[in-house]
Parts: structure tokens; C-alpha cells; sequence
């Protein structure tokens, strides 16, 4: 099933670089092999969260993880005086549950693009009356509210255009059919990308150095935009890997930061098991920032997960879960989450 399924995003991807010319860009094929209608891994109906799927995040590691965010969570509902948490991207449901059962807000919405990850999350949260929950799949489906937006990553798979830089020129990597397998194919940048790298060399105060590849988000500004617009009174929380762009940019970060996640394994191959896989790239949390401001908001704070987690009281909530049982079992399995969500 898995298999019939691969097959046919390949066929729709294949006809679409036919139309296209025999190129398409790096960030269209992401977005149909993420995101295509019942095709796309986002969109089809397959187990991707936790033991039996391709990957696990932090909801799911520990509930120790979503008492911190509801703690956040609360104490910015009562400066705003806000009544909605809006999530984005909810996964198997982990983060809204422990989020409701710790702090539970008069509204509690959704935002899912599969139908099968909305049937989990649901089945997750059966028996939690004390929040009004409901599903959206974009931003064009809620009304403005006054509250919170989360979102656990979120942002890392949003569509990346790759580049490599030849000769100082900035060349798109695009993606291409060779005797009918995809490969990575080079073309001449257009100027929305070329205008992109050359502003970020400016910011570097260097030029990337010949052969270098990376990534850019081109729909960041615009989707952080359109959730912005969404608020009110209140803040967003973004929680993803990543750095700065000096960082994300550094000389020695020259093969990029794709990812592609299979049954817990990580590779860069992200032509293999399409629709099957979850490719990412990391977050430049500068041009976050930047979206962010562009759009009205004013940024809070930049910090480590580990860091935002102490400050949420990670270290009190721990204790109080050891002092409840005095299990071995159970201390060493508490043990063992606080140290990956710290890690």
C-alpha cells in the first residue's frame, strides 16, 4: 500500500517537471512531496509521530514538556486577557491535551492540513470537556482572536529554495528527471533569489564562497504575516531547531541543512521514499524575526528549549511528578525524558 502509494505522487511529480519544461524548483517539489492533495506525507493517511511513525517531538517525549508550554501559555492569556490558544500543526494531539488538562482555555483551536493526524488528535482529546476544541486548515478558516498562537515544529517544514553558488553567482537548485529518477539540477537563480542570498551576504558582511549550498524559506514572510494578522491582543510561541543566520550561514554549514526522516533514521536524500518521508530544513530564527516585525509584532524572546523550559518551572514540575510515585521504574523512565527535552 505504502508502495502504490509512493508511486503515484512519483507519477504526479514526474508530470509536473514535464510540464514545467523538466525543471521545477526545489521548493515546489517539497511542497507536493509534503503537502499535494492526498498524495503529499502531510496530507495522506499514514502513522508519521512516535514509536511507529518516522519521528518523535517533544509533546510526545514527555508530558513534562507540554505543562511548560501551558505555563506560558497562561501567563500570557492573562496580560492579553485572551481566551483562544490557536496550535498549529497539533500532531498526535500530545501538546493540546497536556496544555488543557494543565490550563485549560475557553477555546482551543486546531490548525491540520491531514485528515487522518485531525482523526488522532481528536480521538486524543475525547475525553476533554473543559476547553471548546475545533479544527481549521488555514489561517483563512478562524476569525481574529485575542490569545496565543503555538506552533511545535512547524516552521522547519515549510518549502525551502535550495541554491549553490558557482563562479559568485547564485544558482537555484532545482530538481529534474533522469531517465525518469529525480536529481538535483542547477539553473541560473531568478531575481527573487538572487536578491535574497545577496542581501543575506550583506548582513554577513561576506560573500559565500564558491560551491556553498543552503536553503531559504520564500513563504516565510508571507505565512507569518497571515497568522499575525490573526491576532489581536496576544503572542505567538514558535518552537523549532535552528539558529541565527549567522549561524545558519556559517562558512563551514556548506552542504545546507536539509533533512529527511524515515522510521527514525535521518539522511539527506530527499529524492528517496517520496510522500513516505519528512524532509526539513532548520529554521533561521533571523528571518523569523523578521517576519515577525514586518508584520507588527514585536519579538519577546529568543532562547534555547532548554532555557525556555527552566524558565517555565521545568525543574518544579519534576520534582512534583517524582514525589507522586515512588516506582523505580517510573523515575528513571521521568529521568530519562527531562534529559532528552534538555538535551
Amino acid at each position: 500500500m505504502a508502495q502504490q502509494h509512493s508511486e503515484k505522487l512519483i507519477n504526479h511529480l514526474r508530470q509536473r517537471i514535464a510540464d514545467a519544461g523538466g525543471w521545477i524548483s526545489f521548493a515546489d517539489y517539497m511542497q507536493q512531496i509534503l503537502y499535494a492533495p492526498g498524495l503529499g506525507y502531510y496530507s495522506a493517511g499514514a502513522h508519521k509521530l512516535g514509536a511507529a511513525g518516522d519521528f518523535i517531538t517533544a509533546p510526545e517525549v514527555s508530558p513534562l514538556f507540554g505543562s511548560c508550554v501551558a505555563a506560558q501559555c497562561a501567563d500570557i492569556l492573562r496580560q492579553s486577557g485572551g481566551n483562544t490558544i490557536v496550535e498549529l500543526g497539533a500532531g498526535t494531539g500530545a501538546l493540546a491535551q497536556a496544555v488543557i488538562r494543565e490550563f485549560p482555555p475557553a477555546k482551543y483551536r486546531i490548525v491540520e492540513v491531514s485528515a487522518d493526524l485531525r482523526q488522532r488528535q481528536a480521538t486524543c482529546l475525547a475525553d476533554i470537556a473543559s476547553s471548546e476544541v475545533s479544527w481549521a486548515e488555514g489561517p483563512d478558516d478562524l476569525p481574529t482572536f485575542n490569545g496565543v498562537l503555538v506552533a511545535n515544529e512547524v516552521i522547519d517544514a515549510l518549502p525551502v529554495e535550495r541554491f549553490r553558488m558557482v563562479s559568485g553567482e547564485v544558482h537555484a537548485l532545482g530538481v529534474a528527471l533522469d531517465n525518469e529518477r529525480f536529481v538535483s539540477e542547477t539553473r541560473i537563480a531568478g531575481q527573487p533569489l538572487i536578491d535574497a542570498v545577496r542581501k543575506i551576504e550583506d548582513q554577513l558582511d561576506r560573500r559565500l564562497p564558491d560551491g556553498y549550498e543552503s536553503e531559504i524559506r520564500p513563504q516565510l514572510a508571507d505565512f507569518i504575516g497571515r497568522w499575525a494578522a490573526k491576532i489581536t491582543r496576544g503572542a505567538m510561541i514558535w518552537i523549532d531547531y535552528g539558529c541565527s543566520r549567522a549561524e545558519y550561514y556559517a562558512a563551514e554549514r556548506g552542504c545546507g541543512t536539509l533533512m529527511c526522516h524515515y522510521r527514525h533514521r535521518a539522511h539527506s536524500d530527499p529524492f528517496v521514499y517520496p510522500g513516505l518521508q519528512d524532509i526539513t530544513a532548520w529554521v533561521d530564527f533571523t528571518a523569523l524575526a523578521e517576519a515577525g516585525l514586518a508584520s507588527g509584532m514585536r519579538m519577546s524572546g529568543y532562547t534555547t528549549q532548554a532555557h525556555f523550559l527552566l524558565g517555565c518551572g521545568i525543574d518544579q514540575l519534576y520534582d512534583t511528578m517524582r514525589r507522586a510515585t515512588d516506582d523505580a521504574a517510573e523515575h528513571i523512565a521521568l529521568n530519562e525524558q527531562l534529559r532528552r527535552l534538555m538535551m
